[in-house]
């Protein structure tokens, strides 16, 4: 008894302790708001133009482009832009964005450059780069293939009272690190933020956005393309009568080999509710609002080139096509679900549902999930982690095969043979000699040392807006934001997922993020909360004896009561599960498209599924160039295997979900490999034994 009281005595302290430090970074954390609200109390008065104006001026004191090795990653942000690099594959590019703390706004024009070879960050400064900015879109540029093209994006006053969009065009070099302003003659793009780019052939497509004043937000739904070889903006008229889709911001646009394809997005609409619900009749009165909407519909872009003998400036010929809804879409709706575009399809992860409680609040579901968004079939297909496969090692005698193998196991036997004469010893004691293969090579520079990363099993913490990039088969997660109450978290974190293995979720870098001051009401309802807490803990210690007494005497009815309801809630949970995946099995199998190509197999990986496949892939390849009036034989037999592979690795990832699940259902029986007897050239084997 005496050691139990000794332990809550301890307990009681510890507490005391962890209450008096929360007490003193509280009162740091209000002096620290206190210090930036009187730092930004006129925030709203200034200037915007002069602002702009004076990181101009700061920025032209850059002499040269210069590239520096970052001891950290960049500063935490939102609304940033995130992109694979097209000229070194071994490089991520991040721009721009901002940070809100809960007081103040900041925003940035940095250059940060990830190296995923050397698990370096670099920061690029440059005198003639776009001005800080948030919300701006970029994209490759198509038959500029080594080209990134910028448009837009906004800038504001500290506390976000007033907003400046910008329309500015601007092309970066990736390679040289270097930023051109384009100037274009004629109509260009309005001002905007939160639209989104992609590009088609010698084309940069950009739709939608908004543009928000003093008063409103305005939605957008034109329609731009920018011509790279003529350097001119053209605006397609529509004709009235065709569908196209309504105005948003923050939607899916992917490039394809015909034009480019949009999906979701979000805006806010304007709709009436009743002023007084508990009025009754016409008493009631009405109200404009303007209502959040997720959109759900897909839109396919044709476009098609003008005639070779067309004048310059002709504009290409462009129309809307309404496709369906895409199958088996993430429920429920979601907006700030990012995606980015890999060999054939769309990867969306993340996203916020919001479930609208009343006018003062609002309840909000995060995610993150990852699904594959297959263009050809519009339909989704959710995406799972699992553990790495672990592979057989050969034996010995099996690990070496053709004549570069034998080769070099006779030029080993060789090195030993010769070191033991060396050593005086017999050729018999030859095979028990230590030799070193590096003889006669120079010395290899010692690398630097990769850095251990954490895996896990599971994809990073539930967020919207993350920023998405693919790079090498490889999809990389940045930042993004989540809500709790009134505090907006900014993530500072970048995380890698090999597509292909899909084996684990890489952290790259991970910090907690400590720059939120928030308001006077935050910090009172924190009080409270802690007060809260406070009370039930002494309630929980003033209770807690009957409940050691009740458990000594007999067991809880309360507890088993609860063991009851959770054991029939999971049975009913497992029975609606299995229903569910039952139902979904057989829809996947009837909507599977037989196109009458080569299919791959369970664990076969692309080099494999080419090697049994290419007679058949360089068939079809013949027959397609036929069918464009392109003669096979004016290829070199390089060139055909070249694009016969390509043809047959789209067609992998194209059927990598299904393949996928599969797999999984496979392992789940105790099957490891799928081997075909016809493919093993095994013709010996007996009817019997093809059949076992």
């Amino acid at each position: 008894m005496a050691k139990e009281k000794k332990g809550k005595s301890d307990a009681k302290k510890a507490k005391l302790a962890e209450k008096k430090q929360k007490q003193e970074k509280k009162a740091q954390k209000k002096e620290k708001a206190k210090a930036s609200k009187l730092d930004g109390s006129d925030a709203e008065d200034v200037d915007l133009d002069a602002v702009l104006a004076e990181y101009k001026k700061a920025q032209e004191e850059f002499v040269k482009i210069t590239e520096t090795v970052s001891e950290e990653p960049p500063k935490p942000r939102s609304s940033a832009t995130f992109l694979a690099s097209p000229s070194n594959s071994n490089q991520l590019l991040l721009f721009g964005g901002e940070t809100w703390n809960g007081a103040l706004a900041n925003f940035y024009n940095d250059l940060n450059i990830y190296y995923t070879d050397r698990d370096e960050w670099h920061c690029v400064t440059s005198p003639n780069a776009p001005l800080p900015r948030s919300g701006h879109a970029w994209c490759r540029g198509g038959n500029q293939k080594d080209s990134v093209f910028l448009f837009g994006g906004e800038f504001s006053s500290p506390k976000q009272g007033t907003f400046y969009h910008y329309n500015d065009f601007w092309r970066l070099e990736p390679s040289s690190r270097e930023w051109t302003r384009i100037e274009v003659k004629g109509k260009t793009p309005p001002a905007r933020s939160g639209h989104r780019m992609t590009y088609y052939k010698n084309y940069i497509i950009l739709f939608g956005g908004f543009q928000d004043t003093s008063n409103q937000t305005k939605y957008l739904n034109d329609l731009w393309l920018y011509d790279t070889q003529n350097f001119f903006w053209h605006t397609p008229t529509l004709p009235p009568a065709q569908l196209k889709p309504d105005a948003r911001s923050s939607f899916t646009f992917l490039p394809h080999e015909q034009g480019a394809v949009l999906f979701g997005g979000y805006s806010r609409v304007k709709t009436t509710v009743s002023a007084n619900r508990s009025a009754k009749g016409a008493s009631q009165g009405q109200r404009n609002i303007m209502k959040p909407m997720v959109h759900e519909d897909c839109f396919f872009l044709r476009i098609t080139q003008p005639l070779a003998d067309s004048p310059p400036n002709t504009p290409p010929n462009v129309r809307w096509e309404k496709r369906k809804k895409p199958a088996n879409t993430p429920n429920p709706s979601r907006a700030g679900a990012t995606m980015t575009y890999h060999k054939g399809r769309g990867l969306l992860f993340g996203g916020v549902h919001d479930v609208e409680q009343s006018e003062e609040g609002m309840d909000s579901e995060f995610f993150n999930q990852l699904y594959a968004w297959n263009i050809e079939r519009n339909r989704f297909f959710p995406m799972t982690l699992r553990k790495a496969r672990t592979q057989k090692k050969a034996p010995p005698q099996e690990q070496r095969v053709g004549r570069r193998g034998r080769a070099q196991a006779n030029e080993e036997e060789l090195l030993r043979q010769l070191a033991a004469l060396q050593a005086g010893s017999s050729l018999e004691d030859a095979d028990n000699m230590d030799i070193d293969l590096q003889t006669g090579q120079e010395p290899e520079e010692p690398e630097k040392p990769v850095r251990e990363m954490l895996v896990s099993m599971e994809f990073p913490h539930p967020r919207f807006n993350a920023q998405l990039a693919v790079q090498d088969d490889v999809l990389y997660i940045y930042g993004g934001t989540y809500e709790a109450k009134d505090r907006e978290y900014t993530f500072d974190d970048l995380y890698a997922i090999d597509l292909g293995k899909m084996d684990g979720c890489k952290e790259i870098f991970k910090r907690e993020d400590d720059t939120w001051v928030g308001s006077d009401e935050e910090d009172e309802d924190e009080e409270d909360e802690d007060e809260d807490e406070e009370e039930d803990e002494e309630e929980g210690d003033i209770d807690m004896d009957y409940e050691e007494l009740e458990t000594l005497v007999s067991p809880s009815k309360r507890k088993k009561k609860q063991i009851d309801e959770v054991s029939v809630a999971d049975t009913t949970i497992t029975a609606a599960s299995s229903t569910f995946d039952t139902e979904s099995e057989a829809d996947t199998v009837a909507t599977t498209v037989d196109d009458g190509l080569p299919h791959p197999r369970p664990f076969e990986s692309r080099r494999d599924f080419f090697t049994r496949t290419s007679n058949e892939w360089q068939e079809i390849l013949m027959t397609n160039l036929r069918w464009k009036n392109i003669q096979p034989e004016s290829l070199t037999i390089k060139e055909i295997k070249t694009k016969a592979f390509e043809l047959s690795e789209e067609k992998w990832w194209d059927c990598r979900e299904e393949i996928t699940a599969l797999e999984d259902e496979q392992e789940a029986a105790g099957i490891g490999e799928v081997v075909s007897l016809a493919d093993k050239g095994d013709s010996g084997a007996g009817g019997v034994g093809r059949r076992r």
